[in-house]
């Protein structure tokens, strides 16, 4: 594996998701991620549910080269070939996906595979999956995800104790809120619209950067 376990730990203190719908006017998307990886993310995810797949990948490339100068992992949201097609350095699916599908298999030991849960059993699962990671949520709800509900913070330490593989947590997490994941056992938080959605998405990360350091104690 290219990035060890201890090292998808670490990286999952800051774990940006990008979300295009916030671009400003005369904005790219690779301009934007350029400042947030300046700015601290430890890991990089792209979501894209509307882009053509040419398009798609296109993007997927231009951020892989940001995150490899960076030295920061960068995974594909829920697709396997886009993933496998641009070098990524892996991908983050669904529980849905992995149902009748051996993603590890496909996408063979070296590369991050990244699966979500929301329960003590999918987690579990998701482990025994080949899960290199579980994203857990929706933590407080998400704009992203209309049917996520909030989840309590003595659920997500059960579901963070379940395995031993990373636990980032995602769902509605930003400044006003992170410092309530403390002591909940997750390795970091995964943050979509508290970046990509504020005026100034560098600086927003350089804020939840150290917010998640408070989150998971760990001084630097």
């Amino acid at each position: 594996m290219r990035f060890t376990r201890d090292e998808i730990r670490s990286a999952m203190l800051l774990y940006a998701v990008t979300d295009r719908m916030w671009l400003k006017e005369g904005e790219t998307l690779p301009q934007v991620v350029g400042s947030v990886l300046e700015n601290g993310a430890t890991f990089l995810q792209i979501r894209e549910k509307d882009l053509a797949p040419a398009a798609f990948e296109a993007e997927a490339e231009q951020l892989k080269a940001l995150c490899a100068c960076h030295h920061v992992p960068f995974v594909v949201n829920d697709s396997v070939e886009i993933a496998l097609a641009c070098g990524a350095d892996g991908v983050h699916v669904g529980q849905s996906d992995i149902h009748g599908r051996d993603i590890r298999a496909i996408i063979g030991p070296d590369k991050i595979l990244g699966i979500s849960a929301g329960t003590v059993a999918e987690a579990v699962a998701a482990e025994k999956a080949g899960a290199d990671y579980i994203g857990v949520g929706a933590v407080f709800g998400t704009s992203t995800k209309k049917d996520a509900r909030s989840m309590t913070v003595e659920r997500l330490r059960e579901i963070a104790a379940s395995v031993t593989i990373p636990v980032v947590a995602i769902g509605g997490i930003g400044a006003g809120n992170i410092l309530q994941l403390k002591g909940s056992g997750v390795d970091g938080a995964a943050v979509v619209s508290a970046i990509f959605g504020a005026a100034d998405p560098g600086q927003a990360t350089a804020r939840l950067l150290a917010l998640s350091r408070e989150m998971v104690g760990r001084c630097g």
